[in-house]
Formats: structure tokens, C-alpha cells, sequence
């Protein structure tokens, strides 16, 4: 039994403790101990003697030191099970972890709060490892969610497919149904692009769940987004809506907002039928409510004032249903308020770091997430944010005309579709169609002609005021139709099928390609996992032989980067040298190649002609998703084995 005055006793035990410990006193809760396991987790910082908001400084937007706060101050415990936080390293790197813990008021003698005491269990492996079987099991898992949940299919039907990418505002959504199995529910949301370059943002919530409430859903959702696509007044759309509610008793009493963005000039013209107020984050972090007009929900009364507010540059705007305010446990304005910080700790960085998302994409995610782990739910929750930004400047390119000029233009224009919001999927279709234009402009640009001194190719991308990406590609030669070879004048018919419309247009000073394409970006469904998507990479190519399992007669090649018109002869060459002409089986591994052009097809088309003269079996891979499976699923080469990876 220890003695007083054995304080460093006591230390040593406290510094041995295998569990992270924090003893903290007095209204800014200095921190006075902690433990060992405490120490290892924060690496160097200074720790006894601080206050814990300055010793967790970078876990401020995530909660956790406002938790040691709220137990001083009401005297109640907190726990938490598996919340996900971020911590910054001395390094500048980010360490992800996940953490159980609990927090109890550290009182004296007489019963007054003196502190706060918090434990805590790192259980990232744990998670972890939960992650990996659930990973293990995604396939079984699809499978019997596609024989069972028909109503998840009813809702991604229902629900808008994609968001428009539009040069002054982006825009995310997110969706979280009530129950866990099953994505049925009345709540939708929906961002519609008019021909002036406005867009309207709806949000809207039909009483009750399941097959009913969505298919009511559905159809109030259709008929706004046919009065708003046609350039109706909100409040003529809205009276149609309440027609149609008025009709359909599972209609009735629908609360909706819809709010009409002009990127250009920032005013937001908004109506609040029954439904809560849109909640304005500024550039600087201030957020405010924004006055409710004072409308009857669906049905009930055919009331639709509208309001009139102006958007800054940097300023951004949600919508939500109420399920995120009704949480159990929460009044409605202690919610609002929480909403409000956790939104604008979100939006500024300051929460969970996910630096590839955009504020609004972190605002719809990351609140949800917060403000969830910590009460739970008990109705849908959707969020809908737009952020005024300025518009990214056309991108115009003027290269040498020249094979060596495509996989700096490929990067040029990855680069500049990020800045413009544009999905990874995009970026692959888009650099694939435009990889495919340049090609033929550097080898058809001077056709008929004598070369200039300095040959070149200008390619020039812009972003429309509705969201529609125009690029054309300009050379100086004179067209000349596709010589009609069996390998040859693939490039513009695969283009034509990656692309909305594509035209080349021959003209006095050289052809000029032109394609148009609508970009968007998913919505995010939070009970799913976000689906794997090509990644856009500028890898070298590489290719490499591997051994057969029979002694060598028969092997595969794995092959790695770019496959275009400077890589694509090379690549012919290997597989021909590996498989002796066409005469022993060959397999290829295509899950690498970065970017599969017409060339590349073409080499492919010649090599599996080769095996099938010479009797040898030729097999190509490539992992699901993966930009040759792309490029594979669009074209036909006759006689080959295509399979997974």
C-alpha cells in the first residue's frame, strides 16, 4: 500500500498503464497526466501543462477536446465506440486511427468538478480488420443485395445519377437512409442546369419510408425537374408539384426546398415549402441561417413566397432534410447550431482531412458522419451544397506535331479537368477521346501540304455555362479518309463512342476535330462504399515476362504505363518475340496499362491475327474497372480469350 508522499510511485504506475490516459483540471483543462501509451500516440508534443485544445490542436474540428470541455462543464460522462480521427506527425503526414474512449468528471472531496479523466483504446487494428473481411466478402455481399434489395435499385433509379460540373459553383450531395439494409425512403434531392446557366438545387422529403415514399419520391421529383429544366418560376413549379400532391394522398404534406443559384452574379432565389432553412457558410467560416419564406408543404395550402440572397465568391450553400436535426437526444436548436459548426469546420478543412474532396463534397460527407457517430439517426438524412467559385480559365495547348507532344498534352489536360471538377471516370474518357484526336492530327496535319517551319497542333477545352466541355483540336493539313485497313481507323470511331458527339470538319487552313461532353459527379450513397474508379496516372511503360508454370512452354507478359503510338510497336514486337510468332500460347496482363490507345488496339488486333494463323491461343486480362477493360469492353478482337485478371 503506498504512502502519501510516494507521488512518483503513483507516476510510474500512471507512465506503465497499457491504455491511453489523460488527467486534465481546471476550466481550461491543462492537461496535469498521462500515460505512457498517451505519449506514443502523441509523439513529441508537449503535453503536461497545456491546455488540451492546444495539445490536440489538429483534433479541434473533430470533437474530441471539446468532449473533455462538455464533461467539465455539465458534470456528465461521454463515451465514444470507433470514431475515425486524423493526427498530424511531425513529418506532415497524417496518422488515421480509430479509438473507443470515455471521459468522467474528476471531482474533490466535497463533490465539486475539479477536472476531467478520459481513457482510451486504440482499436484501429481491430477496425481494420473488420474492413479487410468485409472487404473479402464485397462480392458475396453485391450478389445478395442485387436478389434481395430491389428497393436500393428503386432508389438509385429514382434518385438523380450525377451532378453537373459547372465552371462558376460545385456541387455534392449525400444520402443517408434511416435503416442500414435498405435505401427505401421519401427524402431526394436533385440539381438541375437551365439554359441560362442558373442551376436549381431541390431538396425535398415525402412522409414516411419504403417502396410508397420512394415511388412518390420519384414522381414528385420528375415533375419539378420538368418545370425547372423548361426555365419555369420556382413558384410555378412548386404550384405543380402541389397539384400532383393534392392528387396522391402519400403526396401529401411533402416539405421541399428549392433554391436557384446564377453562378455568374451569386443570387440565390430560394423557397422553403414546409422544409428548414438553407444554411450559408462564407469565405471566412461564418455561418448563418438563412430566413425562411414562410411556404405550406405540399398539399396543404399552395403558399410559395420566395426569398432573395447573394452569394460571394467562396460562399457556399446546403440544403438537408430535417432527419439531420431530429436526432435522438438533440433539440432542435441545440442541432442547428451543431450543424452550423461541424458544417463550417467541414468546409474549411478543419475536421477529417480529405484533401482530394471539394468543400461541398466535405460538407456533405463529413457533417453527416460527425454529427451521426455521435447520436445516431433515426430518419433519412440528405445534404445538398453548391460553392459559388470562379470559373477555371479555357485551356489552350499549341504543341509540336509530333508523337512525342501526346503524353504531355494527356497530362496538361488530366490537370486541367481537376481544376474543373471533373470525376477520375471523365478524365479517362476524356484524355482516351482526345489521345485519339491528337494522334490523327499529328499524323494527318500536313497531308497535301509542305511542312511550316514549325509544325504544330492547338488544342483548346472549355467548360460551358451548363456544364458541357467543348474541345477542339485544330491542325494544318487537309483531311484524307481512313485508309479502309482491318487496324487501321479505329481512333474516331472508339472516340465517338467515349463522347457525347464528336465532328471533324475539313477547312481552308487544316481540320478542325471537335468533341462536346456533359460532365458530372456521383452523388454519395452513405451505406455503400464509393466504387473503384481508373486512376489517371503518367507511368512509363514497362513490360515484363513472366515464367510459365509448365517449364516455360507456356508464360504470360505483364504490362505496365501507357500503350499509344510511341509504345505500341514495342510492345507488338514483345509479344511476338515471347509467343515465337503466334505459334505458343501467350497470356497478357493489361491491369496496369495506364492509357490503351487505337495504336495499342491495333497492335493487339495484329497479334491476336498472327496467333490465329499460327495456331497459338493468346488470352488478355485486365482487372475489372481498370482503363483496358475500358477499352476492351468497346472494341472486338476476333478470336481471343478476354478475362479478369
Amino acid at each position: 500500500m503506498t504512502e502519501p508522499g510516494d507521488e512518483g510511485l503513483l507516476a510510474d504506475a500512471i507512465e506503465q498503464l497499457p491504455f491511453i490516459l489523460a488527467v486534465c483540471e481546471g476550466p481550461e483543462q491543462r492537461v496535469v497526466a498521462v500515460s505512457g501509451a498517451t505519449r506514443a500516440v502523441l509523439d513529441e508534443r508537449a503535453v503536461v501543462g497545456q491546455p488540451i485544445r492546444a495539445v490536440l490542436s489538429d483534433l479541434v474540428g473533430q470533437q474530441i477536446p471539446d468532449k473533455y470541455h462538455e464533461v467539465y462543464e455539465t458534470g456528465e460522462p461521454v463515451t465514444g465506440q470507433e470514431w475515425r480521427v486524423h493526427l498530424d506527425l511531425p513529418d506532415g503526414s497524417i496518422h488515421e486511427m480509430w479509438a473507443n474512449f470515455t471521459i468522467v468528471p474528476w471531482r474533490n472531496a466535497d463533490g465539486t468538478i475539479r477536472g476531467s479523466i478520459g481513457t482510451g483504446f486504440d482499436v484501429t487494428e481491430s477496425v481494420r480488420k473488420r474492413q479487410a473481411a468485409a472487404a473479402e466478402v464485397a462480392d458475396l455481399r453485391e450478389r445478395y443485395d442485387q436478389t434481395r434489395d430491389v428497393v436500393t435499385a428503386l432508389q438509385r433509379v429514382l434518385l438523380p445519377p450525377g451532378l453537373p460540373v459547372l465552371p462558376g459553383a460545385q456541387i455534392a450531395a449525400s444520402y443517408l437512409p434511416a435503416v442500414t439494409d435498405s435505401a427505401a425512403g421519401g427524402d431526394w434531392f436533385d440539381a438541375v442546369v437551365r439554359q441560362d446557366g442558373s442551376v436549381a438545387l431541390v431538396v425535398g422529403d415525402v412522409v414516411g419510408h419504403g417502396v410508397t415514399a420512394a415511388g412518390v419520391m420519384g414522381q414528385l421529383r420528375a415533375v419539378l425537374r420538368d418545370r425547372l429544366d423548361t426555365g419555369a418560376h420556382l413558384v410555378d413549379a412548386l404550384a405543380a408539384a402541389d397539384r400532383f400532391a393534392r392528387r396522391i394522398p402519400a403526396a401529401h404534406a411533402t416539405t421541399v426546398c428549392v433554391a436557384l443559384l446564377d453562378p455568374a452574379d451569386g443570387t440565390l432565389t430560394y423557397c422553403t415549402a414546409g422544409h428548414p432553412p438553407p444554411l450559408l457558410v462564407t469565405d471566412a467560416g461564418d455561418t448563418r441561417y438563412l430566413p425562411g419564406t414562410g411556404g405550406t408543404p405540399l398539399g396543404t395550402g399552395a403558399l410559395f413566397p420566395v426569398r432573395t440572397e447573394t452569394l460571394e465568391l467562396g460562399d457556399l450553400v446546403a440544403l438537408y432534410t430535417d432527419g439531420i436535426l431530429e436526432r435522438p437526444g438533440r433539440t432542435i436548436p441545440a442541432s442547428t447550431a451543431e450543424l452550423a459548426g461541424v458544417a463550417a469546420d467541414s468546409a474549411a478543412g478543419r475536421a477529417l482531412r480529405d484533401p482530394g474532396q471539394s468543400p461541398a463534397e466535405r460538407v456533405c460527407s463529413q457533417t453527416v458522419e460527425l454529427l451521426v457517430r455521435t447520436t445516431g439517426h433515426t430518419d433519412d438524412i440528405t445534404v445538398l451544397a453548391a460553392q459559388r467559385v470562379a470559373p477555371a480559365a479555357p485551356l489552350e495547348l499549341e504543341l509540336p506535331a509530333i508523337p512525342e507532344s501526346l503524353r504531355p498534352s494527356r497530362t496538361a489536360i488530366a490537370d486541367w479537368l481537376a481544376r474543373a471538377g471533373a470525376t477520375a471516370q471523365d478524365t479517362f474518357v476524356l484524355q482516351h477521346a482526345l489521345g485519339e484526336l491528337m494522334t490523327n492530327a499529328i499524323e494527318h496535319a500536313f497531308d497535301g501540304v509542305e511542312p511550316p517551319a514549325a509544325p504544330v497542333v492547338r488544342l483548346r477545352a472549355e467548360l460551358s455555362a451548363v456544364g458541357c466541355l467543348q474541345v477542339t483540336i485544330t491542325d494544318q493539313g487537309r483531311w484524307r479518309e481512313p485508309a479502309r485497313q482491318s487496324t487501321r481507323g479505329r481512333g474516331l470511331a472508339l472516340t465517338s463512342q467515349l463522347v457525347e458527339t464528336m465532328r471533324v470538319e475539313p477547312t481552308a487552313e487544316g481540320t478542325v476535330a471537335t468533341i462536346r461532353h456533359s460532365l458530372t459527379r456521383p452523388a454519395r450513397l452513405l451505406s455503400e462504399a464509393v466504387s473503384a474508379r481508373p486512376v489517371v496516372t503518367t507511368a512509363e511503360f514497362h513490360l515484363t515476362e513472366l515464367d510459365g508454370t509448365d517449364g516455360g512452354t507456356e508464360g504470360g507478359v505483364h504490362v505496365e504505363g501507357p500503350v499509344d503510338s510511341t509504345s505500341a510497336e514495342r510492345l507488338e514486337q514483345s509479344l511476338l518475340q515471347r509467343s515465337r510468332g503466334g505459334t505458343l500460347p501467350l497470356t497478357v496482363d493489361l491491369s496496369a496499362v495506364t492509357h490503351l490507345a487505337s495504336a495499342g488496339v491495333a497492335a493487339l488486333h495484329r497479334v491476336a491475327d498472327r496467333h490465329g494463323r499460327q495456331g497459338g491461343k493468346l488470352t488478355l486480362v485486365a482487372a475489372p474497372d481498370s482503363p483496358a477493360r475500358h477499352v476492351l469492353a468497346l472494341v472486338a478482337i476476333p478470336d481471343v480469350t478476354i478475362g479478369p485478371a
